[in-house]
């Protein structure tokens, strides 16, 4: 069952008046600059800016009546240096950015238009930051969790396939993180009795043929770590797991809720939620330099007992109890 309610998407794009127009007399129109690394028509991507649409309007801010939202989406790195160059040239007053891979693009395309971003992981070993506490430059924003915390997915896949004796572990080269993601599930590996195999994730054909392999063994499993490059391809990887009969466990709810067959993460609507009140406060003056670093508040362990039944899995009731939500 869901705890928490999930966010009606609506169409940003519904305003029928110039956006000056819906402004008070002589109030300033104010600019937020979004960049997501997603497909524009990408439902999760699309959730994602309506939860932080719908947060800033409680802070007082309503695009198309004091303040323009524009927004660029992103699926590969090339693409999403372009869009933070165009977002740029709007100068807007402040810009939110989401994962690694845009924010090192719009830091590298300005230091002095305030950043705000969300589900990055180390922003200080990325350069992003000064330090958690005191960011210093023109960026702050939302970590999604610890290095350490990647070992998790590890015995959590051991714990609902315990045969497991062989995993996968696809990773994206072009993430600073996933060395350091990659690091930690290998130090819980000898203790699990588990032997690693990393995959870098580049290419559409190149994860098919790399599961393909892999799953000739049996005794297997995927861990998916966190990075645009996976979430791109999150149908093709869902849809391999399950004909390769691969038990997977994956970074965010959205690919539980795709038919993945389980999940353990931060809950990533709550980041744009958040992140909403730190542009509120950049927007009345405040410096993301002076603004801390915030850490989730919030984990998520997911499963999904339709795609556990089709793997053969028989969900153990002590995980079950540790769900937050059971998928069924």
């Amino acid at each position: 069952m869901r705890r928490r309610e999930f966010i009606t998407l609506f169409g940003g794009a519904a305003v029928a008046w110039p956006v000056a127009a819906g402004a008070q007399q002589g109030e300033r129109v104010r600019r937020i600059g979004v960049l997501l690394g997603f497909a524009a028509d990408d439902l999760e991507g699309r959730t994602r800016l309506t939860a932080f649409v719908q947060a800033l309007q409680q802070f007082g801010w309503t695009d198309g009546r004091n303040v323009r939202i524009d927004t660029r989406w992103g699926q590969n790195a090339g693409d999403i240096r372009k869009f933070a160059a165009e977002l740029i040239e709007l100068a807007p007053d402040v810009i939110l950015t989401s994962s690694s891979v845009a924010t090192a693009a719009m830091l590298q395309a300005t230091r002095t238009i305030p950043i705000v971003f969300t589900i990055v992981i180390d922003p200080v070993g990325a350069g992003y930051v000064d330090n958690l506490a005191r960011p210093g430059g023109n960026a702050t924003g939302f970590t999604i969790y610890e290095y350490s915390m990647s070992g998790k997915w590890l015995e959590l896949l051991k714990a609902i396939t315990p045969s497991l004796t062989r995993a996968m572990v696809l990773r994206d080269p072009a993430v600073a993180s996933g060395p350091g993601q990659f690091a930690a599930i290998q130090a819980a590996a000898p203790s699990l009795g588990v032997e690693l195999r990393p995959v870098d994730v580049r290419d559409a054909g190149e994860i098919e043929r790399a599961i393909a392999a892999f799953a000739r063994s049996s005794k297997s499993g995927l861990i998916v770590t966190g990075s645009t490059g996976a979430a791109v391809h999150r149908e093709l990887i869902i849809a391999l797991a399950a004909r390769h009969r691969l038990p997977a466990i994956y970074n965010s709810r959205f690919w539980t809720a795709a038919d993945g067959l389980m999940s353990y993460g931060p809950d990533f609507l709550d980041q744009f939620r958040r992140a909403a009140g730190y542009v509120d406060r950049i927007l009345r003056g405040e410096k993301p330099a002076d603004l801390p670093v915030q850490a989730p508040t919030k984990f998520e362990l997911v499963i999904n007992l339709k795609t556990a039944k089709a793997l053969g899995l028989e969900v153990p009731s002590s995980l079950l109890a540790r769900a937050d939500e059971v998928i069924e």
